[in-house]
């Protein structure tokens, strides 16, 4: 029996229902995030506490508060003059019409009657309204205060490109992981992880420093580990399934263009590594190296001493990169796409490069011949009808590198975010800065998935386009620093705070990849 709150007073569609709290029901018991239903005259209604606040019935008692030294005096006070308002957002229509009866729950497009019935969410409200877990729905978390499972609809989310946010620390890595983990455990998409810090692929460590499974002991024969850092991957005892080296020549302008200002380049040196690039082709980086002066430029180049100055110092970063080699042994693109055209997920590991300028080169210059790859395929399958290429999930952090305003409308990561799944490939960003992501890619993302942020802007820019923006500040500014997050997007039928479900113990491990499959997978691996 669902625990009855107080009645609707009054309210707008577009501001939600102010509901003032009976009694019984303890103000100091009430949450921000929690689910609440509104009993209305011809429908119920579905929603969220979006803010709690105290009410007087006569202002006087706020200027010249009286003696609550008295149980008995605070008691009727409480239960007369004095009383608690939460303000609730509903949401959704979950029984009382047609549509209802035949579809399931519908957004609300009207409000509950005056002094309608407010109560407390039961298990199975939240069960009609998110789903229970299936083959297309994955368990992420738990409703505040309760126990009943929260699901995704893994098919919707990856339809589109989605994001994970946060504050660091906050556990935005055991987020992502976890949607990684539901992609793969119901085969929704093959997934290609760039991981910067190597915490996806053997295992990782949680806050307290322990250490924890990541997608290769979860699932060894559905995840396969690239390595930038061969030497670095031995040391940590992690078994490789191939060592990335890119060649120069496989460094194209587009690529230099992305590291402007990484590299600390002018806009004169990016434009020289095009007029190189046409003059000297493929070889057109080591040639540019060798280049003592400007004198030795051929005398078509227009290119000033000073840039190519700026253009050779910014190329010696890279030339340093151990994994730039002159010539590769092997086609990495290759060998990607053949993993993920097998259904093998593939994380790369960076190793010791975690400098920025080899993350945002490797991820740029691997996305967009694999992009180029899916979209002859689907090209290909959609004249022959045939069935295109099973959908890709691209995971990118530091985000804001690749899709901030400026480099947005020019890198392969904007053109994705922006595409949908129109070549059956998607992205799942993961920033601490969401601020710094252009508006456009941030209003095409289908799904966000948001940790505690403190900055206003990254507030602003998270729930940038959402309706009701004020009321979910409030929610996520009053988010726990750890395992919590709003949720909103096409992948839920409703924003929602979640607490994560528990990752990190044997009895987590269990629910994710069945333990007698985990280790037979392993046997296989060491054998």
């Amino acid at each position: 029996m669902s625990e009855r709150l107080g009645i609707v007073v009054s309210g707008s569609l577009n501001k939600g229902v102010e509901v003032k709290l009976d009694s019984s029901a303890s103000i100091e018991d009430m949450a921000v995030g929690r689910f609440v239903t509104i009993e209305g005259a011809k429908r119920r209604f579905f929603g969220m506490i979006t803010d709690v606040s105290l009410g007087v019935t006569d202002q006087k008692l706020s200027l010249t508060p009286p003696d609550t030294t008295d149980p008995f005096i605070a008691e009727v006070l409480a239960g007369t003059s004095t009383f608690g308002t939460l303000h609730v957002s509903p949401t959704l229509v979950i029984s009382g019409d047609a549509t209802t009866m035949l579809e399931g729950p519908q957004p609300v497009k009207t409000v509950p009657s005056h002094f309608s019935v407010v109560k407390q969410a039961t298990q199975q409200d939240v069960e009609l309204v998110f789903g229970t877990e299936d083959e297309k729905r994955f368990f992420i978390g738990t409703p505040l205060d309760m126990e009943t499972k929260v699901c995704l609809d893994l098919e919707e989310l990856v339809k589109r490109s989605n994001g994970v946010f946060g504050k660091s620390g906050t556990g935005k890595t055991f987020l992502a992981r976890l949607l990684l983990i539901g992609m793969l455990q119901k085969g929704a998409a093959v997934n290609l992880v760039f991981d910067m810090h190597s915490e996806y692929g053997w295992e990782s460590r949680d806050e307290r420093r322990r250490k924890v499974k990541a997608l290769k002991q979860l699932f060894p024969s559905k995840v396969a580990v690239f390595t930038l850092d061969e030497e670095g991957s031995r040391r940590r005892k992690v078994s490789t399934d191939f060592v990335v080296r890119i060649g120069y020549d496989e460094i194209e302008p587009a690529d230099i263009a992305l590291l402007r200002q990484t590299l600390n380049l002018t806009e004169l040196a990016v434009e020289a590594v095009y007029q190189l690039t046409r003059k000297f082709g493929r070889s057109w980086l080591e040639d540019t190296l060798g280049i003592t002066s400007a004198e030795e430029l051929p005398e078509d180049l227009n290119i000033h001493e000073s840039t190519l100055q700026n253009l050779q110092r910014g190329l010696a970063t890279l030339k340093r990169l151990p994994f730039l080699v002159a010539s590769a042994p092997d086609n990495t693109v290759k060998r990607i796409l053949e993993y993920l055209d097998a259904g093998t997920n593939v994380i790369l590991e960076f190793g010791r490069y975690t400098d920025i300028a080899a993350y945002i080169l490797v991820a740029n210059l691997l996305t967009r011949r694999i992009h180029a790859r899916y979209r002859e395929a689907t090209e290909k399958a959609m004249g022959e009808d045939a069935a295109p290429p099973r959908p890709l999930v691209i995971t990118i952090e530091e985000a804001h590198r690749f899709l901030n305003p400026e480099v947005a409308g020019q890198t392969i990561f904007g053109t994705i975010a922006r595409e949908m799944r129109k070549y059956n490939v998607t992205l799942l960003v993961i920033d601490q800065r969401p601020s710094g992501i252009d508006s456009e890619v941030m209003s095409q993302m289908g799904t966000k998935l948001t940790c505690l942020l403190d900055n206003e802007r990254d507030v602003d820019g998270v729930l940038a386009g959402v309706i009701n923006k004020n009321e979910f500040k409030s929610v996520l500014s009053k988010l726990e620093s750890k395992q919590q997050a709003l949720i909103f997007g096409h992948a839920v039928p409703m924003p929602v705070v979640v607490r994560t479900r528990e990752y990190g113990s044997a009895e987590s491990y269990k629910g994710f990849a069945p333990e007698s499959q985990a280790e037979e997978d392993i046997e296989k691996l060491w054998e």
